[in-house]
């Protein structure tokens, strides 16, 4: 692949999984509450799951994907930022791939474990002492995998990410100073969402807004790196 077309790929790469990841969100958002959804109970959940069939499960499946794609474009970004005065740039990239695995850990849950939890669960069939079991197998998976892995260091990786990135940007001439300082601004009120656990009751609100304009921030580094061909 030449410059050319590397430095197209990448832009349409910044463009397209950001849009893709926001119009996932927003369909769960509509269809299953998500994410109030996770802080209710394992039976509400699933009966929940249940009812919104295959669609649901693709929706979820295009979660994963978003955060896949997430790893290509830290490894594709690299070079377009990479200088002697950003050697923190190979730091930024690992930062980028961690977090884009994380998040799918997190993420592939839903399409793969949860429909066999939520089936069994309501099946007229099953055993109450199975479906207590369940519930503390979808529990378990949901603060570890999803809270834990998923969410906690998903957002403490991406910001970190978007930091150093931010940085790489201010003095680059394919972006802009501007550019640069919105992703350091908006990597501090992703940072936020760490603290959700902790019981801060603004971290969820301040991180969903800063997702909001982080995947918006994606979209103009992607345009800006188009233009710049």
């Amino acid at each position: 692949m030449n410059t050319k077309s590397h430095a197209i790929l990448t832009g349409i790469l910044l463009i397209v999984t950001p849009i893709l990841f926001m119009t996932a969100f927003t369909m769960l958002q509509i269809n299953f509450e998500y994410p109030d959804i996770l802080r209710q109970p394992a039976m509400t959940v699933m009966q929940k799951f249940a009812a919104g069939g295959s669609g649901l499960i693709i929706n979820w499946y295009l979660m994963v994907i978003s955060s896949i794609l997430f790893i290509p474009i830290s490894i594709m970004l690299h070079p377009y930022l990479a200088r002697e005065d950003a050697p923190y740039m190979n730091v930024a990239t690992t930062f980028g791939v961690v977090a884009g695995i994380v998040q799918m850990l997190g993420f592939i849950r839903w399409p793969f474990l949860v429909p066999t939890l939520a089936s069994t669960y309501l099946d007229p069939s099953t055993s109450e002492a199975t479906r207590a079991a369940i519930e503390v197998t979808f529990t378990a998976f949901n603060q570890y995998a999803g809270v834990g892995v998923g969410e906690h260091l998903g957002y403490l990786f991406t910001a970190l990410w978007s930091v150093l990135i931010g940085l790489a940007m201010m003095n680059s001439p394919r972006f802009s100073k501007w550019l640069g300082w919105m992703g350091v601004i908006l990597a501090a009120g992703i940072l936020v969402g760490t603290l959700e656990f902790a019981g801060v009751l603004f971290a969820g609100l301040v991180n969903a807004i800063s997702y909001i304009l982080w995947a918006i921030w994606m979209i103009i580094a992607g345009i800006y790196l188009l233009k710049s061909n």
